[in-house]
């Protein structure tokens, strides 16, 4: 395998009112979903979220935990009629998470393609607060990882993965990854410690927050590598490995590495082309002393005694995979692969000469370069709460207030993906996986539709006695490929269930 493969990225956003810390954000995420939902008319906001299929207390590890064991927060298979919950005609899902306005990006098969659609979120979410502005006090988002007072929320990404892969290896090769990952893919945070006590300037918004190796949990006792095991596809061929280290990334750059190089790693996971142990010694103290230091000086002890940097632990994760791709495809590799191991060389260089080349490329880089221009400016030490303010007002979705958005405009950052892309992703889902036919069946059946997952589509269709689920658990059936012409002879859903039932491509089963 290369860098492609079915993935995506769910992301959470910090929400607020100006004025009133005090305001429900459970609440306010709900008015956020739906001021988009309504804009868009009926056909966005008809269809609810199909929860038959979902299993969030499976563990990868063998066993399933009782539900009266788990955390509320972990019971993500119950709806709750109180918050909003969408599908989009991208093949998104928009809803509310654990008191925060979630965009999940659809499925798609490569890391530019999860940039894109991921960039699509934010344009989502802008219109969403720009809609609420004509209602004062209004609402407000940011595409971040922590108030800085003691709270996170996520950014999550997936990989479809071969489920024969035994997971005791995706440990073993997984964890030193993430301890050092964070180098390229940092969004960077003002403040040390959970609760931002400790002043200074540190790498990732997230690192600080997880406290163990390996677990099922996401919003407690957060684990390097998570452990649900819920696929959403054909469970006896695939898992799902759900990545809740990441943070969230404005630069495309950074964006992409954080899938492609990940995407990669499995690969070789997957194929056992790793052939070393780069295991680090006590990695949940290593993954927080590699966050706070931004000279990238920081040491990483692995098991045999061997002392090394994250981007020395990088480089050596990047010549497995360029022996790797060399050994089974030589010259020819996917545009997608070139790219990825582009970057990544070109990143992992200027961060070992000197960080601050890589300003056009990595988010925390380039926010530290922000942010001591104000302490060089205005003479302030890193106490100061202002620097914590203008952490924040970097990640503000608003165009004209975000300080990335207003530092892309004036060319501060490579761009991989153009804007009118990202525009398009907006509303068009991707081609080349399920997520097309649960777009389009969205755009053109939007009455008939009752409900929706990422591997079905549950469609009510009048005359009928009951409701009609198409299942889809093989993410790359359903492109445009495959039922672009269905779709475009079929004038209502009756038709399409008919077609599709004709063809054997997705029968569709009775819901009681």
């Amino acid at each position: 395998m290369t860098v492609r493969r079915v993935m995506g990225i769910e992301t959470e956003y910090g929400i607020s009112v100006p004025g009133d810390p005090a305001a429900n954000p459970m609440l306010l995420s709900g008015q956020v979903v739906n001021a988009y939902a309504s804009a868009q008319g009926i056909r966005a906001a008809h269809a609810s979220w199909d929860y038959a299929d979902e299993a969030p207390l499976r563990d990868a590890r063998g066993f399933e935990v009782g539900r009266a064991f788990a955390d509320a927060s972990q019971l993500t298979d119950e709806e709750d009629p109180t918050l909003a919950n969408v599908v989009l005609t991208n093949g998104a899902r928009l809803y509310v998470d654990h008191a925060h306005p979630e965009y999940s990006s659809p499925e798609v098969t490569s890391p530019r393609a999860a940039v894109t659609w991921d960039r699509a979120g934010e344009l989502i979410m802008a219109e969403s607060v720009r809609r609420l502005s004509q209602v004062p006090p209004g609402v407000n988002l940011y595409k971040n990882n922590t108030d800085g007072k003691g709270q996170s929320y996520g950014t999550h990404e997936n990989y479809l993965m071969r489920r024969e892969t035994p997971f005791t290896d995706i440990v073993r090769h997984l964890v030193p990854f993430f301890v050092a990952r964070q180098v390229m893919t940092g969004s960077g945070r003002v403040g040390i410690g959970v609760d931002s006590r400790r002043d200074g300037f540190q790498l990732s918004q997230r690192s600080d927050f997880f406290e163990v190796e390996v677990g099922l949990e996401t919003t407690l006792k957060r684990p390097i590598i998570n452990t649900r095991d819920e696929p959403h596809a054909v469970a006896d061929l695939y898992r799902r490995l759900h990545v809740i280290i990441g943070d969230a990334n404005h630069c495309d750059v950074a964006n992409l590495l954080k899938l492609g190089t990940t995407s990669l790693v499995l690969a070789m996971v997957e194929d056992r082309a790793i052939d070393v142990d780069l295991t680090v010694t006590r990695p949940v103290s290593t993954l927080q002393a590699v966050s706070h230091d931004p000279t990238c000086r920081q040491l990483v002890e692995l098991r045999d005694g061997t002392k090394l940097t994250a981007v020395q632990l990088l480089w050596r994760y990047h010549e497995l995979a360029e022996r790797y791709l060399q050994d089974r495809y030589g010259a020819e590799r996917d545009d997608d692969t070139v790219e990825v191991m582009r970057w990544w060389s070109t990143v992992l260089d200027k961060l070992e000469r000197d960080p601050a080349e890589a300003a056009r490329e990595v988010d925390w880089v380039a926010k530290q370069q922000v942010l001591e221009g104000y302490i060089d400016r205005d003479g302030l030490e890193w106490s100061d709460p202002r620097l914590k303010a203008v952490d924040i007002q970097w990640s503000d979705v608003r165009h004209d207030k975000g300080i990335f958005h207003r530092l892309r405009k004036a060319g501060r950052f490579e761009e991989l993906v153009t804007d009118a892309e990202v525009l398009d992703a907006v509303h068009e889902p991707p081609v080349d996986t399920r997520a097309y036919f649960r777009g389009k069946c969205l755009e053109k059946y939007p009455d008939q539709i009752a409900a929706a997952s990422w591997d079905s589509v549950i469609f009510d269709v009048p005359g009928q006695a009951s409701l009609q689920r198409v299942p889809m658990l093989e993410p790359l059936r359903g492109t445009r490929a495959s039922v672009g012409g269905l779709l475009d002879r079929s004038p209502d859903a009756a038709t399409l269930l008919r077609e599709l039932a004709s063809a054997s491509r997705q029968v569709p089963t009775r819901v009681e």
